[in-house]
Protein backbone atom coordinates (compact mmCIF):
# COMPACT_ATOMS: atom_id res chain seq x y z
CA UNK A 1 0.00 0.00 0.00
CA UNK A 2 1.18 3.37 -0.72
CA UNK A 3 2.57 6.08 2.02
CA UNK A 4 -0.75 8.23 1.32
CA UNK A 5 -2.91 4.77 1.78
CA UNK A 6 -1.20 4.17 5.32
CA UNK A 7 -1.79 7.22 6.62
CA UNK A 8 -5.40 7.90 5.54
CA UNK A 9 -5.68 4.05 7.44
CA UNK A 10 -3.76 5.27 10.51
CA UNK A 11 -5.94 8.27 10.90
CA UNK A 12 -9.00 6.78 10.18
CA UNK A 13 -7.99 3.52 12.80
CA UNK A 14 -6.99 5.82 15.11
CA UNK A 15 -10.30 8.46 15.42
CA UNK A 16 -12.51 5.05 15.85
CA UNK A 17 -10.02 3.83 18.35
CA UNK A 18 -10.08 6.66 20.45
CA UNK A 19 -13.70 7.09 19.94
CA UNK A 20 -13.93 10.15 21.64
CA UNK A 21 -14.08 12.89 18.91
CA UNK A 22 -16.56 10.63 16.85
CA UNK A 23 -18.89 10.10 19.98
CA UNK A 24 -18.70 13.80 20.89
CA UNK A 25 -19.71 14.69 17.39
CA UNK A 26 -22.78 12.14 17.03
CA UNK A 27 -23.70 12.80 20.56
CA UNK A 28 -24.02 16.23 19.84
CA UNK A 29 -25.42 16.17 16.76
CA UNK A 30 -28.37 14.20 18.47
CA UNK A 31 -28.67 15.63 21.95
CA UNK A 32 -29.24 19.30 19.29
CA UNK A 33 -31.92 17.78 17.03
CA UNK A 34 -33.80 15.36 19.43
CA UNK A 35 -33.95 18.88 22.32
CA UNK A 36 -34.81 21.36 19.75
CA UNK A 37 -38.38 20.26 18.62
CA UNK A 38 -39.08 20.49 22.59
CA UNK A 39 -37.94 24.09 22.98
CA UNK A 40 -39.98 24.94 19.31
CA UNK A 41 -43.14 23.07 20.58
CA UNK A 42 -45.50 20.28 18.57
CA UNK A 43 -46.11 22.48 15.47
CA UNK A 44 -45.41 19.52 13.11
CA UNK A 45 -45.49 22.43 9.89
CA UNK A 46 -43.18 24.84 11.49
CA UNK A 47 -40.61 21.72 12.37
CA UNK A 48 -40.84 20.70 9.02
CA UNK A 49 -40.08 24.16 6.98
CA UNK A 50 -37.17 24.68 9.51
CA UNK A 51 -35.86 20.76 9.45
CA UNK A 52 -33.67 21.67 6.32
CA UNK A 53 -31.53 24.43 8.19
CA UNK A 54 -31.40 22.37 11.78
CA UNK A 55 -30.02 19.48 10.28
CA UNK A 56 -27.69 21.40 8.50
CA UNK A 57 -26.40 23.86 11.14
CA UNK A 58 -26.38 21.23 14.16
CA UNK A 59 -24.08 18.86 11.35
CA UNK A 60 -21.69 21.65 11.08
CA UNK A 61 -21.30 22.24 14.92
CA UNK A 62 -21.14 18.81 15.31
CA UNK A 63 -18.62 18.52 12.67
CA UNK A 64 -16.57 21.74 14.12
CA UNK A 65 -16.32 19.77 17.01
CA UNK A 66 -13.57 17.40 15.65
CA UNK A 67 -11.60 19.41 14.09
CA UNK A 68 -9.44 20.78 16.73
CA UNK A 69 -7.97 17.07 17.23
CA UNK A 70 -7.09 16.68 13.13
CA UNK A 71 -3.39 17.22 13.98
CA UNK A 72 -3.16 17.68 17.43
CA UNK A 73 -2.19 13.71 18.38
CA UNK A 74 0.93 13.92 15.69
CA UNK A 75 2.03 17.12 17.41
CA UNK A 76 1.50 15.36 20.59
CA UNK A 77 3.62 12.49 20.13
CA UNK A 78 6.06 13.88 17.41
CA UNK A 79 4.74 12.42 14.06
CA UNK A 80 4.30 15.55 12.69
CA UNK A 81 7.75 16.46 12.34
CA UNK A 82 7.95 13.16 10.64
CA UNK A 83 5.65 14.13 8.50
CA UNK A 84 6.71 17.32 7.50
CA UNK A 85 10.51 15.77 6.91
CA UNK A 86 8.86 12.52 4.80
CA UNK A 87 8.81 11.66 0.95
CA UNK A 88 4.85 12.57 1.18
CA UNK A 89 4.68 15.87 0.06
CA UNK A 90 2.95 18.15 2.93
CA UNK A 91 -0.35 18.48 0.89
CA UNK A 92 -0.38 14.81 -0.05
CA UNK A 93 -0.40 14.43 4.19
CA UNK A 94 -2.95 17.34 4.41
CA UNK A 95 -5.70 15.44 2.26
CA UNK A 96 -4.99 12.47 3.79
CA UNK A 97 -5.84 13.74 7.29
CA UNK A 98 -8.89 15.35 6.12
CA UNK A 99 -10.30 12.72 3.82
CA UNK A 100 -9.71 10.51 7.27
CA UNK A 101 -11.99 13.38 9.06
CA UNK A 102 -14.58 13.28 6.48
CA UNK A 103 -14.50 9.57 6.14
CA UNK A 104 -15.00 9.06 10.19
CA UNK A 105 -16.59 12.02 11.48
CA UNK A 106 -18.79 13.74 8.44
CA UNK A 107 -20.00 10.28 6.66
CA UNK A 108 -21.77 8.75 9.92
CA UNK A 109 -22.93 12.26 10.79
CA UNK A 110 -24.52 12.26 7.25
CA UNK A 111 -26.27 8.98 7.21
CA UNK A 112 -27.85 9.40 10.91
CA UNK A 113 -28.97 12.69 10.12
CA UNK A 114 -32.99 10.19 8.10
CA UNK A 115 -33.29 8.93 11.39
CA UNK A 116 -33.08 12.20 13.03
CA UNK A 117 -35.18 13.85 10.40
CA UNK A 118 -38.04 11.85 11.86
CA UNK A 119 -37.75 14.37 15.00
CA UNK A 120 -38.49 17.04 12.69
CA UNK A 121 -40.98 15.43 10.36
CA UNK A 122 -39.23 15.71 7.22
CA UNK A 123 -41.10 14.77 4.30
CA UNK A 124 -39.58 11.27 3.33
CA UNK A 125 -38.94 12.41 -0.10
CA UNK A 126 -36.53 14.66 1.44
CA UNK A 127 -34.27 11.72 2.63
CA UNK A 128 -32.48 11.12 -0.32
CA UNK A 129 -31.85 14.87 -1.07
CA UNK A 130 -30.84 15.44 2.64
CA UNK A 131 -28.18 12.60 2.59
CA UNK A 132 -27.07 13.44 -1.08
CA UNK A 133 -26.69 16.85 -0.01
CA UNK A 134 -24.71 16.24 3.32
CA UNK A 135 -22.17 13.83 1.47
CA UNK A 136 -21.22 16.03 -1.08
CA UNK A 137 -21.14 19.05 1.20
CA UNK A 138 -19.44 17.92 3.79
CA UNK A 139 -16.07 17.09 2.17
CA UNK A 140 -15.75 20.86 1.91
CA UNK A 141 -15.91 21.16 5.69
CA UNK A 142 -13.66 19.04 6.44
CA UNK A 143 -11.11 20.16 4.11
CA UNK A 144 -11.84 24.21 4.96
CA UNK A 145 -11.58 23.16 8.00
CA UNK A 146 -8.67 21.72 8.34
CA UNK A 147 -6.76 25.13 7.55
CA UNK A 148 -8.29 26.13 10.76
CA UNK A 149 -7.43 23.45 12.28
CA UNK A 150 -3.77 23.88 11.06
CA UNK A 151 -3.87 27.77 11.48
CA UNK A 152 -4.74 27.47 15.48
CA UNK A 153 -2.55 23.94 16.28
CA UNK A 154 -0.44 25.69 19.17
CA UNK A 155 -2.84 28.28 19.96
CA UNK A 156 -4.91 28.71 23.64
CA UNK A 157 -8.51 28.16 23.38
CA UNK A 158 -7.56 27.01 20.04
CA UNK A 159 -11.21 25.10 19.83
CA UNK A 160 -13.05 28.81 20.21
CA UNK A 161 -10.70 30.48 17.56
CA UNK A 162 -10.99 27.28 15.28
CA UNK A 163 -14.71 28.06 15.37
CA UNK A 164 -14.44 31.90 15.10
CA UNK A 165 -12.65 30.88 11.97
CA UNK A 166 -14.17 28.72 10.46
CA UNK A 167 -17.70 29.37 10.43
CA UNK A 168 -18.11 32.29 8.03
CA UNK A 169 -16.44 30.21 5.83
CA UNK A 170 -18.77 27.56 6.25
CA UNK A 171 -21.73 29.41 5.32
CA UNK A 172 -21.87 29.07 1.43
CA UNK A 173 -21.94 25.06 2.35
CA UNK A 174 -24.32 25.82 4.49
CA UNK A 175 -26.95 28.00 2.10
CA UNK A 176 -26.45 25.69 -0.47
CA UNK A 177 -27.18 22.64 1.28
CA UNK A 178 -30.13 24.02 3.02
CA UNK A 179 -31.55 24.84 -0.72
CA UNK A 180 -30.70 21.19 -1.99
CA UNK A 181 -33.11 20.12 0.57
CA UNK A 182 -35.88 23.07 0.60
CA UNK A 183 -36.25 22.52 -2.95
CA UNK A 184 -36.86 18.82 -2.64
CA UNK A 185 -39.14 19.50 -0.31
CA UNK A 186 -41.52 22.16 -2.16
CA UNK A 187 -40.39 20.92 -5.76
CA UNK A 188 -39.54 24.50 -6.41
CA UNK A 189 -36.91 23.10 -9.73
CA UNK A 190 -33.82 24.88 -7.48
CA UNK A 191 -32.35 21.16 -6.70
CA UNK A 192 -30.50 20.93 -9.75
CA UNK A 193 -28.66 24.04 -9.69
CA UNK A 194 -27.91 23.96 -5.70
CA UNK A 195 -26.12 20.21 -5.65
CA UNK A 196 -24.02 21.37 -8.58
CA UNK A 197 -22.60 24.77 -6.73
CA UNK A 198 -22.28 22.47 -3.92
CA UNK A 199 -20.67 19.56 -5.35
CA UNK A 200 -18.00 22.86 -6.85
CA UNK A 201 -17.73 24.59 -3.60
CA UNK A 202 -16.53 20.57 -1.89
CA UNK A 203 -14.25 20.25 -5.66
CA UNK A 204 -12.62 23.53 -4.55
CA UNK A 205 -11.77 23.07 -1.29
CA UNK A 206 -10.44 19.42 -1.96
CA UNK A 207 -8.00 21.02 -4.49
CA UNK A 208 -7.33 24.41 -2.74
CA UNK A 209 -7.60 23.70 1.10
CA UNK A 210 -4.47 21.34 1.09
CA UNK A 211 -1.98 23.79 -0.16
CA UNK A 212 -2.99 26.53 2.48
CA UNK A 213 -2.60 23.57 5.30
CA UNK A 214 0.54 22.23 4.36
CA UNK A 215 1.73 26.19 4.62
CA UNK A 216 0.16 26.60 7.60
CA UNK A 217 2.02 23.50 9.02
CA UNK A 218 5.09 24.10 7.53
CA UNK A 219 5.11 27.40 10.02
CA UNK A 220 4.01 25.49 13.06
CA UNK A 221 7.03 22.99 13.03
CA UNK A 222 9.53 25.53 12.40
Amino acid sequence: MSAFGELLKRDVLITWREGGAVGTALGFYVMVITLLPLGIGPDLNLLQRIAPGLLWVALLLAALLSLGRLFEIDLEDGSLDVLVASSLPLEAVAVAKCLAHWLSTAVPLALLAPVLGLLLNLPLDAYGPLVLSMLIGTPAVSFIGGIGAALTLRARRGGVLLALLMLPLFVPTLIFGIETVSSAIVDSGAFGPSILILSAISLASVVLAPVAIAAALRLQVQ
